[in-house]
């Protein structure tokens, strides 16, 4: 017994004394997080599992070569060939890029869990990474319903991925993508009184998105509520990678990969086509809110040189909508198409360490048509947009900064809106509109950081000027931040904005070419508690006070004194509307890469509007006094995520001078006085993935609306009888509690 005993250890000895270890750390692209609870593996070999600082060990890795795998939900897989040599230890330092970002084997230094891109706007909260995929939904997948989760902001319509801010409409918000303000990026049906968009721009594309809520720097121009500025990713500069996906409602897919010689340069090139509409047609026939959407998109990155990068981007979007079925009415609309191209092209010069020059030149294009069930026209309309816009930044000192830049906007707007009587007599056209023109700005802006980095100063100034009219307009911005603590941070910000009336409004019978800009007053300040490195309570105060923003002031019927106010034909646009929009909100936030991330925010908020011609004083059509959002997401394990996302509206106004007796509508002496029951969604939803060899599978499933509330939104104000006031009102029902599953191949 013992002789063999003896054998066994002889016999068995080398090989333990000559087996390997693989150990290491693992961490997050953005910022370096250690990571825990990812899988890590040796190829058919032994297993383990990061623990709470992102480290491993793998004993029991045998001499020879080997492939270390490195996965986890919401993560690309990362695979590196190594060999061991007898008992060697292998020590390696894993990086893992989210599967919304490009891959990288290098950290991206950012100054914190919190800090936006720049450091000059005092109300700016940025989103990318997983969060911005989880939030889109499997059902829309689009990255505009991320943005409408965080604080501040409110839209309770499930079909548009338009949003309000602070009591302001979506026109009043401007998107940058990639420097470029784009005028309307969407997949949606335009000219006719019908709600549904969804973001033009692919979601997987998408590496930040930074929204400014309000004081933001004038290097944003023409907008006067808020900013939001989005910025696509580069390809990634390695082996060619493939991401295809599939849903209920939607298919895609994208790939990515080296451009040229070493690694100067990537391509990157997405597909998406939504089927939804087929669904909808076999269940319903009301697909009045339903419409095809397809896009191709890429970019192109190229390093001329050490110091010269250009990019070009291509985007070409169509969504259509077919409902052609007996019945519809001579006015109804039966078909519609909306066309979006854009092409810009970028260009980063870097002449000295301290000096970088980014220029654009960009062309973006928008055309609809609306036919009747007769194949007659009901509207149509062409936009169109030249733009050059060039800024450099200029590091004078290591605590000082100088930015200053210029845009060029050559526009062009055209269209029309008819109305039939009969097949056999001419359309009555009830709107027109041809112009072009020209808007110019520049800005100049200078930023100081003193006292070890414990105050921060910003201020400039902006200049605009538009050819149709002959209107300028200049306006100064400012910013303080200050470290008053380790842990606690006050933000200051004032600024004034102007917004030019569309070519639409200014070149329209009922338009004018001297109506007057739209101008704005930012005051901000907010007051924020680090809890933690990656957790902070945050509360903020805004006021903006608005002026000359362009209305009708008699175009809605109304009930002044006893008889119904029959609205003028050609009612005329005045820049007769002034106004407010003043509150606080309050956001609980952790962001992290590890256990819980998320947030839970409530906004307070009030707006006020007078009309100087009617002397009416009403809420603004997007005036919701208690807001909720809340987002979380959680790493059960290493191939299984969940998160949960909820909001909470007290309701927006129905539009209009109306009244409620019983069930029944009725004209009113006072505008917006009705309000919608409140809006409440919550949607869960859970990731699961599994690793292959050569591949990554991830499914993912999503519950929406699972408390199955009714929620509504105002349509249509139909008729109203002159002499009793009685009105017909639509009011549409949103989401029931609806399941969706989705499934992403990545190789």
């Amino acid at each position: 017994m013992v002789a063999r005993f003896l054998v066994f250890v002889l016999v068995a000895w080398p090989v333990v004394a000559q087996s390997g270890r693989a150990t290491g750390k693992v961490v997050d692209a953005r910022g370096g997080e250690a990571l825990s609870n990812v899988a890590v593996s040796v190829e058919n070999g032994p297993k383990s599992i990061t623990g709470p600082g992102g480290t491993f060990e793998i004993p029991g890795v045998g001499s020879g070569p080997h492939v270390l795998i490195v996965a986890t939900v919401g993560y690309h897989v990362v695979k590196r060939p190594f060999e061991i040599a007898g008992d060697e230890t292998r020590q390696f330092e894993i990086v893992l890029s989210p599967d919304t970002l490009r891959r990288t084997d290098a950290v991206v230094v950012t100054a914190g869990p919190f800090e936006t891109l720049r450091q000059d706007s005092p109300a700016a909260i940025s989103l990318s990474g997983n969060d911005v995929k989880n939030l889109a939904s499997v059902l829309a997948d689009d990255p505009l319903r991320a943005v409408q989760s965080l604080p501040g902001v409110s839209s309770n319509n499930d079909f548009e991925a338009r949003f309000s801010l602070r009591g302001a409409s979506y026109n009043r918000i401007g998107l940058y993508l990639d420097d470029v303000m784009l005028h309307q990026p969407f997949q949606m049906l335009a000219g006719q009184n019908i709600t549904g968009s969804g973001a033009a721009f692919n979601g997987g594309m998408v590496e930040n998105l930074e929204l400014h809520e309000g004081a933001y720097p004038e290097r944003f121009g023409d907008r006067s509520a808020g900013i939001l500025d989005v910025h696509t990713r580069e390809g990634g500069r390695d082996a060619t990678s493939v991401r295809a996906e599939a849903s209920m409602s939607n298919a895609g897919a994208t790939a990515e990969g080296r451009l040229g010689p070493g690694k100067r340069g990537s391509w990157l090139v997405g597909a998406r086509k939504s089927y939804l509409q087929y669904i909808v047609g076999r269940i319903t026939t009301d697909t009045s809110l339903v419409f095809g959407l397809e896009d191709v998109q890429g970019r192109l990155t190229y390093d001329l040189t050490p110091k010269n990068q250009v990019w070009l981007y291509l985007l070409e979007s169509y969504s259509s909508l077919d409902r052609s079925r007996p019945g519809l009415g001579i006015n109804s609309l039966a078909k519609a198409g909306y066309d979006y191209s854009l092409v810009n092209l970028g260009w980063r010069w870097t002449p000295a360490s301290n000096l970088a020059v980014v220029s654009h030149a960009a062309w973006m294009r928008e055309k609809y048509d609306n036919l009747n069930p007769n194949g007659l026209r009901l509207g149509d309309g062409f936009y169109g947009e030249w733009v050059a816009n060039s800024a450099a930044t200029w590091n004078q000192t290591p605590a000082a900064t100088f930015d200053a830049g210029f845009s060029m906007r050559r526009l062009r707007d055209e269209g029309i809106s008819a109305q039939f009587q009969s097949l056999t007599a001419p359309p009555r056209l009830l709107d027109s509109h041809r112009g072009t023109g020209v808007l110019g700005g520049g800005f100049a802006q200078e930023s100081w950081t003193g006292m070890s980095g414990r105050v921060h100063l910003s201020a400039g100034v902006r200049g605009d000027h538009l050819s149709t009219g002959s209107a300028s307009t200049a306006t100064p911005q400012a910013s303080a931040s200050f470290i008053v603590t380790r842990a606690t941070r006050i933000q200051l910000g004032w600024g004034q904005y102007s917004q030019f009336p569309e070519l639409s409004v200014l070149t329209s019978p009922a338009g004018s070419i001297h109506l007057e800009p739209i101008r704005s007053n930012h005051v901000i300040a907010a007051l924020e508690q680090r809890l933690g490195e990656r957790l902070r309570l945050r509360a903020e105060f805004y006021n903006r006070a608005d002026r000359d923003l362009p209305w009708q002031p008699f175009a809605e019927p109304r009930l002044p004194s006893g008889a119904a106010s029959v609205p003028a034909v050609n009612s005329l646009y005045r820049n007769s509307l002034r106004g407010y929009s003043r509150g606080v909100e309050v956001f609980l936030q952790r962001s992290s890469a590890n256990r819980f991330n998320g947030w839970v925010s409530y906004a307070y908020g009030k707006t006020g509007m007078r009309d100087g011609a009617t002397g009416s004083r009403f809420p603004t059509d997007y005036d919701q006094k208690h807001t909720v959002n809340i987002y979380g997401g959680y790493r059960l394990r290493p191939s299984v995520n969940l998160s949960v996302h909820s909001s909470y509206g007290s309701g927006f106004p129905i539009p209009g001078y109306l009244r409620l007796s019983g069930s029944t509508y009725f004209l009113g002496p006072q505008r917006n006085q009705l309000r919608l029951d409140y809006y409440q969604r919550t949607d869960l939803r859970i990731n699961k993935s599994w690793t292959r060899r050569k591949s990554k599978i991830t499914l993912y499933g999503e519950l929406v609306n699972m408390t199955n509330r009714t929620n509504r939104i105002f349509d249509s104000l139909n008729s109203y009888n002159t002499k009793t006031g009685q009105t017909s009102v639509t009011l549409d029902s949103m989401l029931p509690i609806l399941p969706s599953v989705g499934i992403v191949f990545e190789k």
